[in-house]
């Protein structure tokens, strides 16, 4: 076997899970978890195939809906050695909620099990799986960092975040008070119940003021740009990006909500 062929196999086949919102609003963060997985040794695909994680469907209580997203996602990744997705609220859902929604199942349910086996949200998968515990980006500034709720009580995305961007050179990191706390966006619950993730999402931008960072980073793009929305309306002059766009060191273009 030639050398290239044993290099190729111990690169293992990385299905890039994009997500709805970074497909139509933020494709540059889909650019960067590529970057970010191929230096860390991974070969990466992107399945023309993938559609929505399902989770609209499925926090609605629309199981048939789900069922059917669901049988599609397994069918076009359950091929690959992982799945990574730059959110931890779509991993958290084919990791946590994909068994749960065919358990029983005969047909589905093993499926769905080693599927879920599989997945993991981008940050986690580079320091968890992959064992990255630095970058090598160059990011002047300084930023703090909001603890998006599916990464960090699904999916236990705290530690991993920080840790890789303490090695951005140029980047100072300051924590914000009640990160842990909910930004108000829960998908449809900022359209269900407003007033309330007004409120929620008011507290959280004056916390993200106080700290006087250049920039507000996250693993969840819906997270961002509640917060994002919320920061402009309160006249808080801080850049919102994704967490994946500073570790890769792609910060031309404009923050979430700037002028092209």
């Amino acid at each position: 076997m030639s050398e290239n062929a044993v290099r190729n196999q111990s690169r293992p086949k990385v299905a890039l899970f994009v997500t709805c919102l970074v497909d139509l609003f933020r494709p540059s963060v889909g650019f960067a978890t590529i970057k970010l997985l191929e230096e860390s040794g991974c070969d990466v695909v992107v399945p023309t195939a993938q559609t929505c994680c399902g989770q609209p469907a499925y926090n609605s209580g629309d199981r048939a809906d789900t069922r059917a997203i669901a049988e599609q996602v397994i069918a076009a990744f359950e091929g690959f050695d992982h799945v990574v997705a730059p959110s931890g609220s779509c991993a958290a859902m084919l990791k946590k909620h994909y068994p749960e929604l065919f358990a029983g199942d005969p047909e589905w349910e093993a499926r769905a099990a080693a599927f879920s086996e599989k997945v993991f949200e981008l940050v986690s998968f580079l320091a968890d799986v992959r064992g990255m515990t630095a970058v090598t980006a160059r990011v002047e500034g300084t930023a703090t960092y909001h603890d998006s709720c599916s990464g960090l009580r699904e999916l236990g995305v705290k530690a991993q975040p920080r840790m890789l961007l303490d090695s951005v050179e140029g980047l100072e990191l300051t924590e914000l008070r009640d990160s842990e706390v909910c930004c108000g966006f829960g998908g449809t619950f900022c359209i269900k119940y407003p007033d309330v993730s007004n409120a929620i999402v008011t507290k959280k931008a004056r916390n993200v003021g106080m700290t006087g960072a250049d920039m507000l980073l996250a693993g969840d793009l819906g997270c961002l740009m509640n917060m994002d929305g919320k920061l402009k309306r309160e006249n808080i002059a801080v850049e919102v990006r994704h967490v994946a766009e500073v570790l890769a060191g792609m910060t031309d273009a404009p923050p979430i909500g700037g002028k092209l």
